[in-house]
């Protein structure tokens, strides 16, 4: 699992480590360009029911840690359905990795 730390918020946000990987590359990329925009996910289950948002703005200071030490492999796909989320306006939400095709 690993976490994202915002700002000087007190709580971290839990991320599966492979997701975290590809965020944190929409993350830098839209930072990189001077784009705010907001980061959504749904609370995980050993939270209290529910979702958090996030306004991220290149201003505010992000942490990536990761349990792997090795990079995880980058999916594409799943690199552009973040970034699809990320430029609408909702933000971008953590959504699940699509399936291979053919598989």
């Amino acid at each position: 699992m690993g976490t994202l730390y915002y700002g000087d918020v007190a709580t971290p946000i839990d991320i599966e480590d492979r997701a975290l990987a590809h965020v944190k590359v929409v993350i830098a990329t839209k930072l990189r360009r001077g784009e705010s925009f907001t980061l959504s996910w749904t609370h995980g289950p050993d939270q209290e029911v529910g979702r958090s948002t996030v306004w991220l703005h290149p201003s505010i200071p992000l942490r990536f840690v990761f349990d792997e030490p090795e990079p995880a492999l980058l999916s594409r796909a799943w690199i552009e359905a973040l970034a699809t989320s990320a430029n609408s306006s909702g933000g971008l939400l953590l959504v699940d990795e699509p399936e291979l095709r053919g598989s």
